[in-house]
């Protein structure tokens, strides 16, 4: 099979289906999952798929309020901060970044079905739940206050601490620490 008509098969699929494995993929199309990662990037550079966790899901579904700015502060979405959460019904929010990623879905808690946001690092997408997330760190990305990214790999964000100061927290812990760096002061931050 020729790749335009793998890419037709997938785009037909995420159509119907609206989240598929990338190991579904892989063994229905008789392809390896690297060359199904390689299908897939111009889907996601077109914006009609987004990665998720194993797999990629619908990106054109609804979108709460304006998807250009955030649903917590209102500021401009940048791609590589931002922090989505797959609501019921396929339902988006996007955040511009974890800090108000974090504290919308602790405001949602049970409702958020997924969330996703991006390894600070190597710019892949990575499953909120799963992340670990680093505050308190000397590099000022001039995004919210107190500044939160997001890693793949505790290793990783352990290292980076060690360069550039700061705490690592697990997913959990993070929404905790933020929520209470932010009680008592107002979440429009400059």
């Amino acid at each position: 099979m020729l790749p335009i008509e793998r890419l037709n098969q997938i785009k037909q699929r995420i159509q119907v289906e609206k989240n598929i494995k990338i190991s579904d993929l892989s063994q229905d199309l008789g392809v390896s999952e690297m060359t199904i990662h390689r299908d897939l990037k111009p889907l996601i550079e077109q914006g009609l798929v987004v990665k998720t966790f194993g797999g990629i899901s619908l990106a054109n579904m609804p979108v709460t309020g304006n998807q250009e700015v955030c649903i917590y502060c209102s500021r401009e979405i940048h791609d590589t901060l931002s922090y989505r959460l797959i609501l019921p019904n396929n339902t988006i929010e996007i955040a511009c970044c974890a800090h108000c990623g974090l504290l919308r879905h602790k405001q949602l808690e049970d409702k958020v079905v997924q969330a996703i946001c991006y390894d600070f690092l190597r710019h892949t997408t990575i499953s909120a739940q799963r992340s670990y997330f680093v505050m308190d760190t000397s590099i000022d990305l001039g995004c919210c206050q107190p500044q939160v990214l997001s890693f793949e790999w505790e290793e990783h964000a352990q290292k980076f601490v060690r360069g550039f100061g700061g705490n690592v927290y697990a997913f959990q812990e993070a929404m905790e620490v933020v929520f209470d760096k932010m009680n008592g002061s107002s979440h429009h931050h400059s």
